[in-house]
Protein backbone atom coordinates (compact mmCIF):
# COMPACT_ATOMS: atom_id res chain seq x y z
CA UNK A 1 0.00 0.00 0.00
CA UNK A 2 1.37 3.58 -1.07
CA UNK A 3 1.75 6.63 1.51
CA UNK A 4 -0.99 8.73 0.55
CA UNK A 5 -2.32 11.80 2.08
CA UNK A 6 -5.24 13.70 2.18
CA UNK A 7 -5.41 17.45 3.93
CA UNK A 8 -8.12 19.27 5.90
CA UNK A 9 -8.68 22.72 6.95
CA UNK A 10 -11.88 23.94 8.84
CA UNK A 11 -13.36 27.29 7.98
CA UNK A 12 -12.54 28.45 11.55
CA UNK A 13 -8.92 28.12 10.36
CA UNK A 14 -9.13 32.05 8.86
CA UNK A 15 -10.21 33.17 5.51
CA UNK A 16 -9.56 31.47 1.73
CA UNK A 17 -6.22 32.55 1.51
CA UNK A 18 -4.60 31.96 5.07
CA UNK A 19 -6.67 28.26 4.63
CA UNK A 20 -4.72 27.64 1.27
CA UNK A 21 -1.45 28.38 2.57
CA UNK A 22 -1.99 26.09 5.56
CA UNK A 23 -2.72 23.40 2.83
CA UNK A 24 0.30 24.46 0.22
CA UNK A 25 2.72 24.37 3.63
CA UNK A 26 1.65 20.91 4.84
CA UNK A 27 1.79 19.69 1.02
CA UNK A 28 5.43 20.74 0.50
CA UNK A 29 6.12 19.39 4.09
CA UNK A 30 4.83 16.08 2.75
CA UNK A 31 7.02 16.07 -0.60
CA UNK A 32 10.17 16.87 1.51
CA UNK A 33 9.25 14.25 3.84
CA UNK A 34 8.55 11.58 1.21
CA UNK A 35 12.12 10.58 0.61
CA UNK A 36 12.51 9.49 4.08
CA UNK A 37 9.57 7.95 4.43
CA UNK A 38 10.24 4.96 1.78
CA UNK A 39 8.63 1.53 3.14
CA UNK A 40 6.00 3.03 4.89
CA UNK A 41 2.20 2.67 3.92
CA UNK A 42 -1.12 3.68 4.64
CA UNK A 43 -3.51 6.43 4.18
CA UNK A 44 -3.44 9.27 6.83
CA UNK A 45 -5.34 12.65 6.99
CA UNK A 46 -3.64 16.06 8.22
CA UNK A 47 -5.46 18.59 9.71
CA UNK A 48 -4.39 21.94 9.39
CA UNK A 49 -4.33 24.30 12.11
CA UNK A 50 -2.96 27.99 12.33
CA UNK A 51 -0.36 27.51 13.93
CA UNK A 52 0.80 25.85 10.30
CA UNK A 53 1.61 29.48 9.06
CA UNK A 54 3.70 30.20 11.73
CA UNK A 55 6.09 27.53 13.03
CA UNK A 56 9.29 27.00 11.47
CA UNK A 57 9.19 24.83 8.24
CA UNK A 58 12.37 22.39 9.16
CA UNK A 59 10.28 22.07 12.21
CA UNK A 60 7.04 20.84 10.09
CA UNK A 61 8.68 18.39 8.16
CA UNK A 62 10.76 17.17 11.34
CA UNK A 63 7.57 16.76 13.17
CA UNK A 64 5.76 15.53 10.02
CA UNK A 65 8.55 12.78 9.84
CA UNK A 66 8.34 11.88 13.71
CA UNK A 67 4.88 11.50 13.55
CA UNK A 68 4.24 9.56 10.89
CA UNK A 69 6.93 7.29 11.69
CA UNK A 70 5.67 6.83 15.12
CA UNK A 71 2.08 6.02 13.63
CA UNK A 72 3.33 3.63 10.99
CA UNK A 73 4.90 1.42 14.21
CA UNK A 74 1.78 1.48 15.79
CA UNK A 75 2.57 4.02 18.58
CA UNK A 76 -1.04 5.42 18.31
CA UNK A 77 -2.08 9.09 17.29
CA UNK A 78 0.91 11.44 18.30
CA UNK A 79 0.60 13.80 21.01
CA UNK A 80 -0.78 17.40 19.93
CA UNK A 81 1.41 20.37 20.15
CA UNK A 82 0.70 22.92 23.33
CA UNK A 83 -1.11 25.61 22.18
CA UNK A 84 -0.02 29.03 23.06
CA UNK A 85 -2.84 31.01 24.64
Amino acid sequence: MPLRFGFTVTKKTGNAPERNRIRRRLREAVRRAGAELHGIGGDFVLIGRREALTVPFETLVSALKEAIRRLAQGGGQPPRPNRAS
